[in-house]
């Protein structure tokens, strides 16, 4: 058993307004690729703190989680990193004036359904449409599922 083996816990905001779902481009080693405004779990948050912090970062927007769209886990396929998502339903105000992007987030962007699957080969994985075709499917789960202490 290998003890040193950790996943990459990270959160996703999956937000749909008139029927197109928020994401980011943002520059990688492997090119522009989509993803839904997204991130790593940092010490001392929750997973709810870190959703909204994430999706305020990437696209400049308050997000207000609802629910938990799922849990996904993704082991890459090059082998070496797993990720466990946590994807949050919910909604987002207005676009917070002069509040600068994070590093490599070319732009938010609102998509189809259609135009999100179209462009699954610039996917940063195939989370992606899974979280938007559970969305599309009506999971929602009580936010109360979590439990956090500090």
């Amino acid at each position: 058993m290998d003890r040193s083996w950790k996943p990459n816990v990270t959160v996703a905001a999956v937000v749909e307004r008139d029927g197109r779902f928020l994401l980011v481009e943002e520059e990688t080693e492997d090119g522009l690729r989509f993803n839904q405004p997204a991130g790593h779990l940092e010490r001392g948050e929750s997973l709810i703190q870190a959703a909204v912090r994430e999706t305020r970062e990437e696209t400049a927007h308050e997000f207000v989680p609802e629910f938990i769209v799922g849990i996904y886990q993704w082991p890459r396929p090059q082998g070496d990193l797993t990720y466990l998502r946590f994807a949050f339903g919910g909604r987002v105000g207005d676009v917070v004036p002069d509040l600068k992007l994070d590093a490599g987030i070319v732009r938010a962007v609102w998509m189809l359904p259609d135009e999100i699957r179209a462009t699954a080969a610039r996917h940063r994985s195939p989370l992606i449409v899974q979280c938007v075709d559970d969305w599309l499917a009506g999971r929602r789960h009580a936010l109360d599922l979590l439990r956090h202490y500090d």
